[in-house]
């Protein structure tokens, strides 16, 4: 049986207490209190803090205030160094356990949580200890909360020490149970806990207090010779208290009523007298008020309440406070400070483990791939000096905006993937790596996929997914304008406009005088009018009714044919970028490593005909040659990637098909990291302010949103038939021209090139003069056409003035026509300044 129920017993039995002082430890109070209860004996205690012996029984009363209190300003603590995960440590007994549910809600309040749970047994051995620092170590959390005995944790910071765990970017909270007993820790230990926060109970200063404790050192000098000096501490304030309270409820009740005075000769141990004095004892206590050493003494259900906290400072061989909390105003920076200052709300010059000052946060090991595909994305390299990694590229300026628009600062280093024969790991091997702690995060072109969530946590996708496959732009050949009609359709057409042609020709002979002339002319109608038709610009008027019909119906044979070409033509150009996909018996390509290799597979392509590459450049070769010379037909890739290497072959490749629908890009970080949460608000918080857009712009310069189209344009190569034939006939027939003209006028050419005394200016000068002339030719046929009273090629006879002309049988010695005294008319619109004609004023 335990010394304290033992002497709890003799107390109630043999000695028959009133009332009764302890126990001094939360794991004693269960049995005394049943026995206080069974008794009617208040049992009081001073040091007892768990708050699940509250309340059992009336005759318990807790003259502490409860762990439960203190729970508070951890949390608030954990808040102000904005983070939402925490570790929690605790000794294995009931004053270990019992604040786990409290501060769990407590931190659920401030939006965090205890991420994992060391429970360490009291007889810890050194090598559980330091195994349990090694495994929590691994860890991404940097805060740790301490709720052991001071005896425990006497030991348990030394091994912290010595797993290097006591050095920048850890923080270590201690409860009031360590940190008031701090004074009686051997000064190594002390040493050791550099840098520890911790919190207890606010006690102000008053004379009464410094006072009592000075006589109190001074009797403990005198009654404990060689004993290391001992501090008047919280625990002694409260025993205190709790002996002024009993004695002034003892003095209320006077002893009026004595316990029976019948002596218990009964042989069972647990046998005791139910005292009389018990009830109005225990009245009396929970209306006792008075000024304790730490302010006014009142019992609330039982229990004093909470106060103030301090919040203390490990620093050299003592403590420092940096701030106190309160219930209504949370953490202030120092007492009696204007709440409402901002700076107030600051903890002061707080110096954590390795003499740090800056809110710890544990190095994070960002993996990043070795080679992503595009050095605009991610690039690795080696700096010439110091030979360390050197990464930059678009998702590496990304993951740097996202991490510094956090609200707290968090340090972090690079380490690129890399097997031991420096080549790159496949993406899922990377991820794997995150899984298994070896780093910490993740940043490459990482998709989001059910799969992967198995093993790490994404953040919300800051780059659009999808897959997409890129196949190689086939050529055509120069005649491919012919390819919508089929030869005999195309000759039938040609028939068909000869044929149309002569027959409206001969319809309109007889009657139209735009139908009639020499033979060449007939001949050039022929063939002029239904292919003007085709564009709908011809301009002759048609007399005949029957001509008339024949039009009618051969301008809607050219609509359906115009029609059927242009759609059929058009067709041809877009089919292809509308393909579903490629053949499952072709070779097709993916990125090494990437988790289209398994998406592939799924649609029912062959792992053999499945070929994965690193290098762009190899894809492009591959692409070129295409599955049937050994390389492959299409490329699947996500469109990101997709959209960037289109950008480098800009006429050498296009997407066909639709986008597969697929997450985006996401940073990858460990299973319940506590910075994913906020990462992703980040990543928000940049997209919104346009952030991100500004550095994609930056990298990628509009290549990411702005791929080249889909849909092939058509080229300078796919017209080169056509337009070679139009210019090459537009071409012969101004040869023709020229040729025709200098032969007409021969003598005149050569009369100006043989004077020798003008220049070659001068000479062109004078051809060009020439040039410019009416053709006799010309005129006569117009004048004919006047006279004889046929309408124009407009279909408008023109009006016509009365002008002196000449006959036109003879040239003077320049080659201009001789006028003579002759009257005709002659149409308005060829009357010119320039003609050597007399214009009579009076018709």
């Amino acid at each position: 049986m335990p010394l304290s129920i033992s002497a709890t017993l003799s107390l109630l039995k043999d000695v028959q207490v009133d009332a009764i002082i302890g126990p001094q430890k939360s794991a004693q109070s269960t049995f005394v209190i049943g026995l206080g209860n069974r008794t009617n004996v208040p049992i009081i205690s001073f040091s007892a803090t768990s708050p699940s012996i509250y309340p059992q029984t009336p005759y318990f009363v807790q003259s502490t205030i409860t762990d439960e209190a203190q729970v508070g300003p951890i949390a608030a603590i954990v808040k102000y160094f904005r983070r939402t995960q925490v570790i929690l440590i605790h000794e294995e007994s009931d004053y270990g356990n019992d604040i786990y549910p409290y501060l769990m809600n407590a931190l659920q309040d401030v939006n965090a949580r205890v991420s994992y749970r060391s429970i360490i047994p009291v007889a810890a051995t050194d090598d559980f200890m330091l195994q349990e620092l090694y495994k929590m170590k691994t860890m991404q959390i940097s805060v740790f909360v301490v709720h052991i005995s001071s005896s425990l944790a006497s030991k348990l910071f030394l091994k912290v020490k010595e797993a290097g765990m006591m050095t920048e970017g850890y923080a270590w909270i201690v409860t009031s149970g360590v940190m008031d007993l701090l004074f009686s820790l051997d000064s190594h230990v002390i040493e050791a806990m550099e840098g520890v926060l911790g919190v207890k109970p606010m006690i102000p200063n008053s004379q009464k207090l410094s006072s009592t404790a000075k006589r109190w050192k001074k009797k403990f000098i005198q009654d404990n010779h060689g004993f290391p000096q001992a501090e008047f501490g919280l625990y002694g304030i409260w025993a205190y208290n709790a002996m002024w309270a009993l004695a002034m409820a003892a003095e209320r009740v006077q002893f009026k009523e004595q316990i029976s005075s019948l002596q218990n000769t009964s042989t069972n141990l647990f046998d005791v007298e139910i005292s009389k004095t018990g009830p109005s004892l225990q009245q009396a206590l929970s209306e006792v008020t008075f000024q304790g050493l730490d302010g006014e003494f009142r019992l609330v259900n039982g229990k004093l309440e909470s106060s103030y906290f301090q919040i203390l400072n490990v620093i050299g061989k003592g403590e420092r406070e940096v701030g106190i909390w309160t219930p209504d105003d949370g953490i202030l920076s120092e007492r009696d400070v204007n709440i409402t200052s901002s700076s107030s709300k600051m903890l002061k010059n707080i110096v954590f483990p390795g003499d740090s000052i800056v809110v710890p946060f544990k190095k994070l090991r960002v993996g990043v791939p070795l080679a992503a595909g595009f050095i605009e994305f991610v690039k690795v390299g080696k700096d010439p000096q110091t030979n360390a990694s050197k990464v930059s590229g678009f998702y590496i300026d990304m993951f740097n905006a996202v991490m510094a628009a956090l609200p707290y600062v968090v340090p972090y280093e690079y380490v690129p993937f890399e097997t031991f024969n420096g080549s790159s790991r496949s993406y899922d091997e990377m991820l794997s790596q995150v899984y298994l702690q070896k780093y910490d995060a993740a940043v490459g072109d990482f998709t989001v996929t059910t799969k992967r969530l198995n093993y790490v946590d994404f953040t919300l996708p800051f780059a659009p997914g999808g897959i997409t496959m890129i196949v190689k732009i086939e050529d055509k050949n120069i005649w491919f304008f012919l390819e919508p009609f089929q030869t005999s359709l195309w000759l039938t057409t040609m028939a068909l406009f000869i044929f149309t042609g002569v027959v409206v020709w001969i319809l309109e002979h007889r009657l139209n005088n735009a139908y009639r002339g020499p033979p060449a002319q007939h001949a050039g109608m022929i063939l002029y009018f239904p292919f003007m038709s085709v564009v709908y610009a011809q301009r002759e008027i048609i007399v005949s009714n029957l001509a008339r019909l024949v039009v009618v119906v051969w301008m809607f044979v050219v609509l359906i044919l115009n029609s059927t070409y242009t759609a059929n033509l058009s067709a041809r150009l877009t089919s292809e970028s509308l393909r579903p996909g490629m053949p499952q018996h072709d070779y097709v390509g993916c990125r090494k490593g990437s988790f289209i290799v398994n998406f592939l597979q799924e649609q029912g392509f062959d792992k053999s005909k499945i070929m994965t590459y690193d290098s762009v450049m190899d894809v492009d070769e591959d692409l070129s040659k295409g599955s049937k010379k050994g390389g492959i037909s299409g490329f699947y890739t996500v469109k990101p990637n997709a959209n960037l290497f289109l950008s480098k072959f800009p006429n050498k490749y296009r997407t066909i098909g639709k986008t597969i629908s697929t997450e985006g890009f996401g940073f990858a970080f460990q299973k319940g990291s506590p910075l994913v949460a906020d990462v992703s608000r980040a990543v928000i918080k940049l997209t919104e302010n346009h952030r991100l857009s500004e550095i994609e712009e930056r990298w990628m310069n509009n290549k990411l949103n702005n791929g080249p189209d889909s849909f092939k344009k058509a080229t300078l190569t796919n017209f080169a038939a056509l337009f070679g034939i139009t210019g090459g006939i537009t071409t012969i027939c101004l040869l023709v021209f020229m040729a025709a003209f200098l032969y007409k006028n021969r003598d005149f050419v050569q009369r100006i090139i043989s004077n020798s005394s003008e220049t070659s200016w001068s000479k062109a000068r004078a051809i060009c003069k020439h040039f410019d002339q009416r053709d006799p030719d010309s005129f006569r046929s117009s004048k004919y056409q006047e006279e004889d009273g046929s309408p124009n090629k407009t279909g408008n006879p023109r009006s016509s003035t009365v002008v002196p002309v000449s006959t036109m049988d003879s040239n003077d010695e320049n080659g201009d026509i001789s006028p003579k005294s002759e009257h005709a008319l002659v149409p308005n619109h060829q009357i010119r300044s320039t003609d050597h004609l007399d214009i009579i004023t009076n018709v």
